[in-house]
């Protein structure tokens, strides 16, 4: 059997392409399947957030180690990502979510999270936008948000410099084992490779039965809105203790407006719509924390797939049973965690010994009565609600 790649990685989100460029440049003949364009599904539709506010906390480690690779993308990455380090609130405007804050942000500083309880009046003097009944927030100097948009331009000039064969537009539509690795199907016929990485955010279900094997992988659908250019009103990222708000002004004026509100969708149809009424009450949150966004217009609002697994962290490993077959993707807030756990996952199929553990697939695999694994146990039992950006 021909094998002219090394790897095939099917998926070209943030999670595909990284995996894809640390496997090219150290060596690996590689070879990224994405059906549309890179980074164009939740890479490229979410709100660009790099938090650890919203970041589950058995995740916080992750999210440092990644946080760090976001702050030097022009390094690793070799392109600009529009990546700004600023610091991050999370607000509280009742007692219910002042106890909420609290028991969050302290679970998070436990993790590692440099977060702090601060008054009013000393989040009012990192954000001076802030609004009026702000009871308590949480502070955190390792905030920031990067522009998606330009995040997929860098990975994909990164990606043809380290000589991956980069195929957009190029649907799978299966894979099937052969002795001695994998054919990829295409409309132009099957692609051979000796490994497998199977990127494909909430398509992961889908491509998974292609193995057969059965992955529940639930569907979250996030709306989010832009301002149109507004003068400085913020210079932080700010949220609420409820994880119902994102928000966050980009250098040229713009505010990028989201929280998690769900619209409609789903992955088998395509296509997603917007919850009018969803849409006003995110609105509604943000002029709240920030007034002075009440004379802001919006200029385009967007909804978004989000994958998630039944404890929602990662799917990020070997296949159970499949030599030489990997899974990486549903990573909670994975948009900042993304990179890191990706390059985790790169290292193991160098050959190397991950810097963190991954996040195998065998607990979600297993009869619902089973125990879940300590990592996942740690998350579910510090951090119960999921919040999404």
């Amino acid at each position: 059997m021909s094998t002219p790649f090394d790897l095939a990685i099917v998926g070209g989100g943030i999670h595909g392409a990284t995996v894809a460029l640390f496997c090219a440049r150290a060596g690996m003949r590689t070879v990224l399947f994405e059906r549309g364009s890179l980074c164009r599904e939740a890479s490229g539709v979410n709100a660009g957030t790099l938090t650890m506010q919203m970041t589950r906390v058995a995740l916080i480690p992750y999210a440092l180690q990644a946080h760090a690779m976001w702050a030097s993308a022009r390094e690793w990455l070799g392109h600009d990502a529009g990546v700004v380090v600023c610091d991050g609130l999370s607000l509280a405007f009742t007692q219910r979510e002042v106890e909420l804050l609290s028991f969050r942000a302290g679970k998070r500083r436990e993790a590692g999270a440099p977060i702090d309880l601060v008054t009013a009046t000393a989040a009012r003097a990192v954000e001076p936008g802030l609004g009026e009944g702000v009871l308590l927030a949480a502070h955190c100097k390792v905030d920031g948000y990067a522009n998606a948009y330009l995040t997929g331009q860098a990975y994909h000039a990164a990606l043809i410099e380290a000589g991956v064969d980069l195929r957009e537009e190029t649907p799978v539509s299966g894979v099937e084992r052969e002795e001695g690795g994998f054919a990829v199907q295409t409309a132009a016929g099957p692609v051979r490779a000796k490994r497998l990485v199977l990127a494909g955010g909430v398509w992961l279900e889908e491509m998974m039965a292609w193995l057969g094997i059965t992955l529940p992988i639930k569907v979250l659908v996030n709306q989010l809105a832009v301002t149109e250019r507004v003068a400085p009103v913020m210079r932080t990222v700010v949220g609420i203790a409820s994880g119902l708000l994102s928000l966050k002004q980009y250098p040229h004026g713009t505010v990028v407006i989201g929280g998690g509100w769900q619209g409609r969708g789903d992955r088998q149809r395509g296509g997603v719509e917007l919850v009018p009424e969803s849409l006003i009450g995110n609105m509604r949150l943000a002029c709240h924390a920030i007034p002075a966004l009440r004379h802001a217009r919006l200029a385009r609002a967007w909804a978004g797939l989000e994958a998630e697994t039944a404890d929602a962290l990662p799917a990020a490993g070997p296949i159970p049973g499949i030599p030489d077959a990997y899974i990486c993707g549903s990573v909670h807030s994975g948009y900042t965690s993304g990179p890191y756990i990706a390059r985790l996952l790169a290292q193991r199929i160098l050959g190397q010994e991950p810097a963190d553990p991954l996040f195998p697939i065998d607990r979600l695999l297993a009869s619902p009565a089973a125990s879940p694994t300590p990592s996942a146990a740690a998350g579910r039992a510090t951090d119960e609600q999921p919040q999404h950006v």
